[in-house]
Order: structure tokens, then sequence, then C-alpha cells
């Protein structure tokens, strides 16, 4: 009697740690997401803001078409990426595109102190900020989940509900250097 008592514990101690593990990996995976999704609202923001960027500095160097070219086909890169990785990839062709675009407008003075141009500069330099905050707030989320997947007990019941480990979104390599823009 004792002993089926014992058991029928153990038994109920098992069933609620797996209900607690499979809950958290859950609730981590699901963080996953609407981080992901917080970066993706602030891509969409970023996309939605260079078309008037461009419009505004190509009214002042006309003769720049590849850099307007450039920046074009990264913004559409990125809208049309739907993997972790395709982001990660457009997102840094766009960026690169960018900088080449501001270092152009630093050879018009005008444009520089154009209203617009600046308000554009200001909304996007905003919006890399709080891309910047999502891309740390997806990866810290990505490493808890993650975490949780590898780490014993959890990774059993992760391995048993088949729950897969999160990409983390990374900066390539050439991001890190500072862009050489010639003229």
């Amino acid at each position: 009697m004792i002993t089926e008592i014992i058991i029928g514990i153990v038994i109920v101690l098992i069933l609620l740690a797996i209900i607690v593990f499979y809950n958290s990996l859950v609730q981590l995976r699901n963080r996953v997401k609407n981080a992901w999704s917080q970066i993706d609202v602030q891509l969409k923001r970023r996309t939605d803001l260079i078309p008037n960027l461009v419009e505004t500095v190509k009214g002042y160097a006309k003769h720049e078409k590849t850099v307007f070219e450039d920046v074009t086909n990264a913004r559409s890169s990125l809208m049309n990426a739907k993997t972790v990785a395709e982001n990660e990839k457009a997102n840094n062709q766009l960026t690169g595109a960018l900088k080449t675009l501001f270092a152009v407008a630093e050879n018009y003075p005008n444009l520089k102190a154009n209203e617009n141009f600046r308000d554009l500069q200001a909304q996007l330099s905003q919006t890399e900020d709080k891309i910047a905050y999502s891309r740390q707030f997806y990866n810290d989320t990505v490493l808890m989940y993650n975490n949780k997947c590898q780490m014993f007990p959890s990774n059993i019941i992760a391995s048993l509900f088949k729950f897969k480990e999160a990409e983390f979104f990374e900066i390539a390599e050439s991001e890190t250097k500072t862009p050489k823009v010639e003229f």
C-alpha cells in the first residue's frame, strides 16, 4: 500500500515536471517569435522611410544612379526576406547601401541643410537604434530558449516534443568594418 502511494507520488511529480518544462519551452518559443516580430516591425518602418529619403536625395544628386539602384534593390531584398538568415543578409546589404547614400549626401551642402532630409535622416537613425535594441532583445531571448532546449532535464522534453533551436540574428563581419567610400 505504501509502495503504491510512493509510486503514485513519483509518477505525479514526473508528470508535473514534464508539464512545467513543456510550458516553459512553449513560453520561451513564443517570446522568440514575439522578439522576431519586433525586429520585423522596425525593419518594415525602415523600408517605408527609405523611398522618401531616396527621393529627397535624388533631387540633389541626379547623377548618382547606381547608389539609388543599390538602395532600392537592397530594400526589395529586405522586404522579400522570409527567414532570419535572409533578413540578416538583406539587412546588411541595406545598411551598406544607406551608408553609401549618406556619403553621397555629404557632398551636397544644400541637401544636408534640407529640412526633409534632416527629418528623414533623424527618423532613420531612431529606427536604426530600435532595430539594434530589438536585435539584442531577440538574441537574448533566443539564448534563453536555446539554453532551455539544450540543458538537462528540459532537453529531454524539448527533444520529445520536437522543439527546435532558434537562429541568432548576427551581423556580417563586413558590418564591423568602417566602410570605404570612393568617388
